[in-house]
């Protein structure tokens, strides 16, 4: 192993030990602000992981678009709608578990068996000369209709931010006349000033 491949070992060591460990603190941790912080690690985690398979332009469009964009969208979210209140067990909550355990792990063997089943040997890969205009290719001829679905889908988490933002002019939310007392200030009386007496007091 010579000084490039060691190095390339070790970056991918704590890159993946990282990765493990801030995805195991999204799941595990209650604190739910943490967790979006933590989610941030994930991603920077897996934007150091396409650096080192020399994806330059896969590195910086995650590191743009997931942590610079969508996890800062996720803390807005949480730090909007967030009611500070106690979480409350309910009786039924084991059957939630149940499905959410049965779902990780057929995710977690299917994810297994395609890593044992692809043949990841890059004896027969060829280098690309611009990555950026293959995966512009790509995006606009095999995948054009994912492509617009997830900005379909962008478009839709945009819209209900907007709409949880602006909720004092939902129809279904109407506040109580006390309230609007409470939130209305009172106008100050303005007096119609000339030109001439507005300049004598100064003057």
């Amino acid at each position: 192993m010579n000084l490039a491949a060691g190095v390339q070992f070790v970056s991918f060591s704590l890159l993946a030990v990282m990765l493990i460990g801030a995805a195991l603190g999204v799941v595990l941790i209650e604190n739910i602000v943490y967790s979006a912080f933590l989610l941030g690690g994930v991603f920077v985690s897996i934007a150091g992981l396409y650096l080192l398979l020399n994806a330059d332009f896969v590195a910086a469009a995650q590191l743009l678009i997931y942590v610079g964009a969508v996890n800062v969208l996720i803390l807005f979210a949480i730090m909007l709608v967030n009611k500070r209140q106690a979480f409350v067990p309910f009786p039924t909550a084991w059957i939630r578990k149940a499905l959410t355990a049965v779902v990780s792990v057929g995710l977690f063997a299917l994810l297994s068996t395609m890593i044992l089943a692809t043949p990841w040997s890059l004896s027969n890969a060829q280098p690309v000369a611009n990555s950026i205009v293959l995966i512009g290719e790509h995006f606009f001829s095999d995948f054009l209709l994912p492509f617009e679905l997830a900005s379909v889908l962008l478009l839709m988490a945009m819209v209900g931010a907007i709409i949880l933002a602006r909720r004092e002019f939902l129809p279904e939310q109407t506040l109580s006349e006390d309230r609007q007392t409470v939130l209305t200030l009172p106008e100050r009386p303005r007096e119609l000033v000339s030109v001439g007496e507005a300049s004598r007091n100064i003057q």
